[in-house]
């Protein structure tokens, strides 16, 4: 117990100079410093005695970070100058003490990571980074949280594909790995094409147009002829524009090399997963903006089909596909709703143990097409056709229901919407509901998503 106390004396004696000069400056009243010393007092000799906690190391950091932002805000109301990383240094001293001794323990970790970039200590948390994947290796949430930090803080995709990679050499079962690992590329890929936008790289950028001189004779000013690199050096913008584009288009990263290689990889290590390759396809999907978009679905879709073709999965992400990326007011969604729809329409008769499920797909696809305003009369035809067949589909084949039996098994559906929180949806299908089918479970998801 001797060894404890003096160790506790130690660390209490290296704050002792901090303590002198808060006092001296009067950032701190004297009795406010007894009481910081008799708080750390009791805080050391409680983690330097036998049967100390990880508990116990993070409530000391929480104190001591607590008292640093009040001493932050009085230096800044007193206008005084004050050591400004003495109090940083106290906290990591802490963390890493009870890191070293509880290195089993995420929670500590976690708090000296969420700690460090609070306070945008870079190079510090790379090296906590460091030492706890080399003490958790197996923990694909690190790696995730280690690569994501370097892509949204940093902006270092090599660093970030570094620590995916490495991550899946440990966690080669993780499914949630691979698709966040895929997911980065596509954050990346969709961050380029909108710079390449920006810059007028994409073949998009505007002709000039002439100005008007209409107004020239009533104003004030004259105007001058913009001058632009262009017309000093004529040869200039065409040719590194071009060489722009041509190198933006054709790396592996915009044409969806990189997300595909990895997809491939994923399937080899899970293979004849068809519920994994929906979560590909689903997550690709979420995507518009990335140009190799449509690339990428077919090659999922074609892996699905070839792996898995007669898969709940497969036929739901092929009734889909078409519809991918089309606003529903475009000249090219009539022509793509037509083949989603026949393609459900042809898994239904290929695969009739599948038909309720299809047409409960169908549904969760279909309903935001009917909040879509200006949409063309045919496709609200065509829509309230299909939408009134998929509703008779969701019965179990060969047998009759009625309207109070199709409403039920409508409300099934609105039920799925609110699960997957989507509240406007599921009030939407459950007004288009009540007008055609009546039924008491239909009566209460109503009241369920609130007013009409």
């Amino acid at each position: 117990m001797a060894g404890a106390s003096d160790k506790a004396r130690f660390y209490l004696e290296q704050s002792v100079p901090e303590l002198h000069e808060l006092e001296r400056k009067k950032i701190f009243t004297k009795d406010e410093i007894t009481s910081i010393a008799k708080k750390r007092s009791d805080f050391e000799h409680i983690l330097n005695a036998r049967g100390s906690k990880p508990a116990d190391y993070a409530r000391y950091a929480e104190y001591e970070m607590n008292l640093e932002s009040l001493r932050k805000k009085r230096v800044h109301r007193m206008g005084v100058k004050a050591n400004v990383h003495t109090g940083q240094r106290r906290i990591f001293f802490i963390l890493d003490r009870g890191t070293r001794k509880f290195h089993g323990d995420l929670g500590l970790w976690m708090q000296a990571i969420e700690y460090a970039r609070k306070e945008k200590a870079h190079k510090k948390l790379a090296r906590v980074f460091t030492s706890v994947l080399r003490m958790h290796p197996t923990k694909p949430e690190l790696w995730i949280y280690a690569a994501r930090y370097s892509t949204d803080v940093q902006a270092d995709i090599t660093t970030a594909r570094s620590y995916m990679q490495r991550g899946l050499r440990f966690c080669k079962t993780s499914k949630l790995l691979w698709l966040e690992y895929v997911k980065l590329e596509m954050i990346y890929i969709a961050k380029i094409a909108a710079r390449q936008k920006i810059l007028g790289l994409d073949g998009s950028r505007p002709e000039k147009q002439a100005q008007s001189t209409t107004d020239e004779s009533e104003s004030d000013t004259i105007a001058l002829p913009d001058v632009t690199a262009e017309d000093v050096d004529p040869g200039l913008e065409s040719s590194l524009e071009e060489v722009a584009v041509q190198n933006l288009t054709s790396t592996p990263v915009l044409t969806g090399a990189i997300p595909i290689a990895i997809f491939d990889a994923t399937t080899k290590q899970f293979p004849n997963n068809s519920a994994l390759g929906k979560r590909f396809f689903d997550m690709f999907a979420e995507f518009d903006r990335a140009p190799c978009q449509a690339k990428i679905l077919q090659h999922v879709l074609a892996s699905l089909l070839k792996s898995a073709p007669t898969a709940l999965e497969t036929r739901i992400c092929e009734f889909q596909q078409p519809l991918v990326g089309l606003e529903a007011t475009s000249a090219a969604y009539p022509t793509a709703l037509g083949q989603s729809l026949a393609s459900v329409k042809a898994s239904m008769q290929q695969i009739p143990h599948l038909r309720a499920k299809l047409a409960t797909a169908a549904l969760l696809t279909l309903v935001p097409l009917m909040r879509t305003e200006g949409l063309d009369v045919a496709i609200e035809k065509v829509m309230a056709a299909s939408l009134r067949k998929f509703v008779a589909a969701l019965q179990p084949q060969n047998q009759s229901s009625t309207l109070e039996q199709s409403g039920d098994r409508l409300a099934d559906v609105v039920d799925l919407l609110l699960a997957q929180g989507r509240r406007e949806d599921a009030r939407h299908l459950t007004a288009y509901g009540l007008k055609h089918w009546k039924s008491d479970r239909l009566l209460q998801a109503s009241a369920a998503v609130g007013p009409l």
